[in-house]
């Protein structure tokens, strides 16, 4: 544990996607109980997958629940390195593709131009009933990634932006992309952060000014749980 981040550590991946996927059901739940609505934002890449393959089987009612992601690559959704795609393939299923998807990517001429468009759509499920969130190495969250051109804008808690276009090459990954802001990503009920690793849960113990710091240091009233395991 350390002081500043406290880390719930789990044995093993399995053990910390139940965790997180107990969480997210929850506090969808609670917001069920406040409203007819409620929303999820929710992460790419290989971590989450057995999350969302628990979620899929939950009883909820997923016709009241939006669906959204904190960030996804400039491809078509049909591609391999959509996000979306892996939420169709492993949370959009049986009972849960009744849920409302609300997709961050578009077919309009530029990232930047998606990134306009997926304003006003964001703005109307904000709050967010629970984020989830994965981490690199590099300390980078959705996709604000470290030395970015884009970052300050990403990063900024008080910012006006809620999607932003962040371009492709290094120190970036080579696909433009479009993120959720860090002020659009703690404007939520509960954040969970979902990491596995000794050289991740290194990142968050010993790093600093960090995407994934910025996001802790800002999140305010909001909740944060990072649920780790060590493989």
């Amino acid at each position: 544990m350390t002081e500043r981040y406290p880390i719930e550590a789990y044995a093993d991946a399995s053990e910390a996607a139940r965790a997180a996927a107990e969480a997210i059901a929850d506090w969808l739940v609670a917001g069920l109980a406040e409203d007819d609505r409620a929303s999820f934002v929710a992460t790419g890449g290989s971590t989450p997958g057995e999350v969302y393959d628990l979620l899929s089987t939950l009883p909820l009612p997923w016709e009241q629940i939006s669906v959204t992601l904190s960030d996804e690559r400039w491809v078509a959704p049909d591609q391999p390195e959509s996000n979306a795609r892996l939420l169709r393939e492993r949370l959009l299923v049986g009972a849960a593709a009744a849920a409302n998807f609300v997709p961050l990517w578009s077919d309009l001429a530029s990232a930047e131009d998606a990134a306009e468009a997926a304003e006003a759509v964001i703005a109307e499920l904000l709050p967010t009933d629970v984020v989830l969130l994965g981490m690199g190495e590099d300390g980078h969250i959705a996709s604000l990634f470290p030395g970015s051109p884009v970052l300050e804008e990403g990063l900024d808690p008080l910012g006006g932006s809620l999607v932003i276009a962040a371009p492709k090459g290094d120190p970036a990954p080579p696909q433009d992309r479009l993120s959720l802001t860090l002020y659009a990503l703690r404007q939520s009920y509960l954040i969970l952060v979902l990491i596995r690793g000794e050289a991740k849960r290194r990142v968050i113990e010993e790093g600093a000014g960090l995407p994934i710091h910025a996001l802790l240091d800002a999140a305010g009233e909001t909740p944060v749980r990072i649920l780790w395991s060590p493989s």
